[in-house]
């Protein structure tokens, strides 16, 4: 017998499968994934792509910056549908169907009928962020997928009892884990919710516990890899704060900066979904998800995270929103106001869809990034000063870099060429010289950031050396001679950090495989 009902909303329901609520879900997410796909191949690879790929062929429990999941994904795409733009970018575009679908489905699941399953799912292939996250290759694009399912569970477990379910909710915090550390974060919000709900009678039963340890074990891997490499993670988190390298923002700019990553146009309907879920009579049975809510976006805000971190709860808001407004937009004035507000939320999308999707030519986008009166705000520092946002500059002049250290290297005579290493400075250099370079003849690279520090200056001694990402005044405390052999060609509307001559460096100051330990670079 199930624990909750909840009375039904007064909206007719279509009697034709082809315009029911989930069929329009569907159809969002259709419209969603295919957007995606036609987008997925305009720019170049990412620097974090090209990473992931890295990792993807040093397949281990964990790595300085991330757990498992994305290099293993990395690994299965490599191996099934190959390393193009396409190839990698129509997993996390999938991610992004779904996590459509399933917010459209808790939409239903909260008493919500066919607008407010229509209108949750569109916010959410709205939402700016998503539409970037659900973009690149990256573990970000799962993480809102995983959340969003996991806040199903907990409902369906409200609506029928059945605290078995918490097995699945178990399930797929562990693969969280192995996705994102954050998920931590929304296990946080739920034992808090737990603590302050009736749902905390849940605690009673064996089967939270169960999961728990579930999740526990399915993470227990990455916490020995962790503990085996004295918590690399954690040295990472410390060096970055250290550095202040990321924006802190205040608490009117974090809220301001929310509303616009998710759409200002969404804002309504995710506050509503807020106040729904906390204070209307009908939403009673779910106020659990109120409080996860809260409690994640006060979390992130006292740690200072960046500004996507709280990205993934809001489908729960959005969903909760819709219903919310579905319910005071019966009459004949509310369905106008229904259609008046799809409109302008999909004319504001439309506006802003060049900043977020590649369709537009670089050079056009320049131009548009100048006259659009909503400019993203930088996460990081040195990301201010590029003329695009981060995920746009960071996809050019990998291939003018590539193809600048292959004359180098080939410059060299083959008996130099095969003492020749090269070294990236940052990971995404090492990782466009291990995707890239083949076609150009090119070694594997080594580097010193993040995970390529651990895999180590392989059999390399530093006697030459071809480095990425330096200048040479720096250089010279490590290497007897130092000279610009090449300045890539990149587009001006690249990422500022990257514009560093190729540098050629002979004579180490010290074996290469002695030094490396001074060398790591984790921030």
């Amino acid at each position: 017998m199930a624990s909750h009902t909840v009375a039904p909303t007064a909206t007719i329901q279509p009697t034709s499968r082809w315009s029911s609520g989930p069929a329009l879900v569907a159809y969002v997410a259709g419209a969603l994934l295919l957007l995606h796909l036609l987008t997925a191949s305009r720019y170049g690879y990412f620097g974090d792509e090209m990473y992931h790929l890295a990792c993807g062929q040093h397949l281990a429990w964990g790595y300085v910056d991330q757990p498992p999941l994305i290099a293993l994904v990395a690994w299965l795409v490599r191996h099934t549908l190959g390393t193009s733009l396409l190839a990698i970018r129509f997993v996390p575009a999938l991610a992004g169907a779904a996590t459509v679908l399933l917010t459209g489905a808790i939409a239903r699941e909260l008493g919500g009928g066919r607008f407010a399953q229509f209108l949750s799912a569109l916010c959410v292939a709205c939402s700016s962020v998503y539409l970037v996250l659900n973009y690149l290759f990256t573990m970000n694009a799962w993480e809102p997928l995983l959340w969003t399912a996991c806040a199903y569970v907990v409902i369906r477990i409200i609506k029928t009892g059945n605290q078995k379910l918490w097995l699945w909710f178990g399930l797929l915090s562990g693969i969280g884990l192995e996705n994102k550390y954050s998920m931590a974060v929304f296990g946080f919000g739920v034992v808090v919710a737990l603590l302050l709900t009736p749902e905390r009678k849940a605690l009673a039963h064996k089967w939270i516990w169960i999961a728990g340890a579930l999740a526990f074990a399915i993470f227990l891997p990455n916490v020995v890899w962790n503990i085996r490499h004295q918590w690399p993670f954690l040295q990472l988190m410390h060096n970055i704060h250290a550095s202040g390298r990321d924006v802190v923002l205040g608490p009117a700019q974090y809220l301001l900066q929310q509303i616009m990553i998710m759409n200002p146009l969404t804002f309504p309907v995710w506050l509503a979904g807020a106040l729904y879920l906390f204070f209307s009579r009908n939403a009673r049975p779910y106020r659990l998800l109120g409080w996860v809510f809260l409690a994640i976006f006060a979390t992130f805000f006292a740690l200072h995270g960046k500004d996507y971190y709280t990205a993934p709860v809001y489908p729960i808001a959005l969903a909760a929103g819709a219903v919310a407004l579905e319910s005071v937009t019966l009459n004949r004035l509310g369905i106008w106001a229904r259609a008046a507000f799809v409109i302008l939320l999909l004319a504001a999308t439309a506006a802003m869809l060049p900043i977020n999707l590649p369709v537009l030519s670089p050079e056009r986008l320049v131009g548009y990034v100048e006259k659009f009166p909503l400019k993203p705000q930088a996460s990081e520092k040195a990301h201010a000063r590029a003329e695009l946002p981060h995920y746009f500059a960071w996809q050019f002049g990998w291939p003018e870099m590539v193809q600048a250290v292959a004359r180098a290297y080939h410059s060299l005579p083959p008996d130099q060429q095969a003492k020749t290493a090269i070294i990236g400075n940052n990971f995404a250099e090492s990782g466009a010289i291990d995707l890239l370079g083949p076609q150009y003849g090119l070694p594997k690279s080594i580097g010193v950031h993040q995970s390529y520090w651990l895999w180590g200056p392989r059999n390399y001694t530093g006697e030459i050396m071809i480095v990425l990402g330096d200048r040479p005044e720096k250089l010279k405390q490590w290497c007897n001679i130092v000279e610009v052999v090449a300045q890539p060609d990149l587009p001006p509307y690249g990422a500022i950090f990257e514009r560093h001559p190729v540098l050629l460096c002979r004579g180490m100051k010290g074996n290469l495989q002695q030094v490396w330990p001074q060398l790591k670079d984790w921030d």
